[in-house]
């Protein structure tokens, strides 16, 4: 089977994102049936579409989908998550700044999700453009995990640890095949 990416850094940057994203998704489906769906549907919904972003890599890195397609789903499904976790239904937080400063943060991912990767030429932003994404992605990550730090821990925060950090692994691997895909196309 061809692999898209020949160098062995980026097979190894994809891969490495694969197994965290799929390990992550794994732990989240086990704490899923472990809390029972009445409490935990909501994290059910962002799997399926953490699934969906981790199918479409191993489609993209195996040349089974192409760039626009890639770019047009995978945009699609992780701004669903930033919607639905981050804007929509957001978790309470210890710390009002800290939740003003999370919503802001995701507004803006919102907004340049929208804007670098929803556009027809996107192969035209440059690595600095791509890696924003990530950047802001693993900026509220860290927001909620200080946040999870300074509450009390209990049977929930090994599970929301995780859960915060399964989406910046995620854009980690969609900005790596970006950066590879921008540099190919210009």
């Amino acid at each position: 089977m061809q692999t898209r990416f020949k160098k062995n850094a980026k097979v190894f940057d994809i891969g490495i994102t694969a197994v965290a994203g799929m390990m992550s998704v794994c732990v989240m489906l086990y704490g899923v049936f472990h809390y029972g769906l009445k409490d935990t549907w909501p994290e059910l919904v962002l799997n399926l579409f953490y699934i969906a972003c981790l199918a479409m890599i191993g489609l993209y890195f195996f040349n089974r989908l192409d760039s626009l397609r890639f770019n047009y789903w995978c945009s699609i499904s992780v701004g669903m998550t930033v919607l639905l976790r981050d804007i929509l239904f957001p978790p309470p937080l210890a710390y009002y700044g800290l939740h003003l400063a999370c919503f802001t943060l995701s507004v803006l991912l919102l907004c340049t999700l929208t804007y670098f990767y929803a556009r027809k030429n996107w192969q035209s932003y440059t690595k600095r453009n791509l890696w924003l994404i990530c950047a802001i992605d693993i900026l509220i990550a860290t927001l909620y995990n200080v946040d999870i730090y300074l509450e009390p821990f209990d049977e929930y925060t090994t599970y929301s640890l995780t859960e915060i950090w399964i989406r910046p692994t995620i854009t980690y691997g969609l900005v790596a095949c970006f950066v590879t895909e921008t540099k190919e196309g210009s």
